[in-house]
Order: structure tokens, then sequence, then C-alpha cells
């Protein structure tokens, strides 16, 4: 919709996953640059734009979990894909159990949606 605003109600949790590591430790050294394009200033004042954590899968994944509207979650993948050095970047619906922290953060952040 031209000109609307999201409501706290359009955004929710996102699994970003992001494939195609040599094992853990590669995949845990890469948090440091995605984090840094989720939050560029590790230390600040304030929220960063979007609630976002990590983990590591089994397989080795780095699974970054966001809270956000789908718009805001298409161009965070997009930002990602442009650091992870070509690997594979997927976006999917997360499990609502998963992001009741991000959640929570998210209302917080954006009153009155």
């Amino acid at each position: 919709m031209v000109g609307s605003v999201a409501r706290v109600t359009d955004a929710t949790g996102y699994e970003v996953s992001i494939r195609g590591f040599g094992g853990v430790d590669e995949a845990l050294r890469m948090q440091d640059v995605v984090a840094r394009v989720l939050c560029p200033v590790a230390e600040h004042d304030g929220p960063c734009e979007v609630p976002w954590g990590f983990s590591v899968t089994e397989d080795g994944d780095l699974l970054l979990g966001i809270y956000a509207t789908r718009d805001k979650a298409g161009e965070v993948v997009e930002r990602v894909r442009r650091v992870v050095g070509g690997r594979e970047v997927v976006l999917a619906d997360g499990s609502a159990d998963r992001f009741e922290e991000l959640a929570e953060q998210y209302r917080i952040e954006h009153p009155g949606g």
C-alpha cells in the first residue's frame, strides 16, 4: 500500500539461514560480519533497527533470527547476501515460540504500532 505505515502486528519472526560454511568455527566467525550489517556500531544507545540474534545449526549453518515486517526482512536478506561471500542465504518464516524475546524487543521499540 502506498503511504501506509507498518504496524507492530505486521511484524513477525523470520529465520535467515546462511549456508555453505566449512564448519561451525567458520560460521561463528561470520557472525561479526553479519552483525555489523544489522548494527554498524556494536555499542550504541537506543535500539537496533531490527531485533536480531544468532544460532548455529547442527549442519554448521548460521541462523539469523530477526523480527520485522516482510519488506524489512527482505531488505535484511539482500544486505546479508552482499557480505557473506556468495554463500546461500534463505529467508523463511520462523516458529513463533523461537522469537518471543525479539517480539518483545520489537514491541518496546515500536510503540503504538
